[in-house]
């Protein structure tokens, strides 16, 4: 199996490589993982995924700054349906809007806005950062395994407010509900670091290898 991870320019690619190929030894599968900013790499793989660490408006830039991949994602993903992981920014940057530090276009798959963290509890700060407990929502093959109360790592300032909650597969509680992870059709996209979330991350991960939408 051929997997894209997107370089370009943000996120922590060594982790996630790291852990992507881990849970793939783990269950025995079979992976070419391609860490690549070409979009020839993005069409011959069977799956693609987006990480993301920084700015909403500069990663979408960083993405954008690679010659015909934003088209070649939305070929590959919204045309053709192969399997996609967002995460952390990269889960944002599906959505319609970004609301860091202005306005800014994101990606469309996902209708609804990304806003600054409001904690309801004053003593909470901001970014998160740390390990949260996950409420699982509804089922889906890329959460299967993963019960209510599995803890994940999270880090960040910004979070998605979707304008269907139909996409909304988790919530953690940071003084209120944070959408934790968010999936349609192909799709999927967390919030928390799967490379970082150890057990919960490596089974997810190894899940989304699995996933045949």
């Amino acid at each position: 199996m051929k997997l894209a991870l997107i370089d370009y320019g943000s996120g922590n690619l060594r982790s996630a490589a790291k852990a992507i190929q881990r849970a793939a030894a783990d269950h025995g599968i079979a992976l070419e993982l391609m860490v690549t900013g070409r979009v020839e790499d993005v069409a011959a793989a069977e799956r693609i995924v987006l990480p993301g660490v920084g700015a909403f408006a500069d990663c979408y830039r960083g993405l954008a700054a690679l010659d015909g991949m934003i088209d070649a994602l939305n070929d590959q993903l919204i045309g053709k349906g192969k399997p996609f992981l967002g995460i952390c920014v990269g889960m944002q940057l599906m959505a319609s809007v970004g609301r860091e530090h202005g306005e800014h276009k994101g990606l469309g798959w996902i209708g609804g806005a990304v806003e600054l963290l409001q904690p309801a509890d004053a003593a909470l700060k901001v970014p998160h950062m740390g390990w949260n407990e996950l409420r699982i929502l509804q089922r889906h093959p890329v959460l299967a395994g993963l019960e209510n109360g599995a803890h994940a790592y999270f880090v960040h300032s910004y979070h998605i407010r979707p304008e269907n909650r139909a996409v909304v597969l988790a919530e953690t509680d940071y003084g209120g509900p944070v959408v934790a992870a968010v999936g349609r059709d192909n799709l999927v996209g967390t919030q928390f670091h799967p490379e970082k979330s150890q057990a919960t991350g490596l089974r997810l991960l190894a899940n989304f290898l699995t996933w045949r939408p």
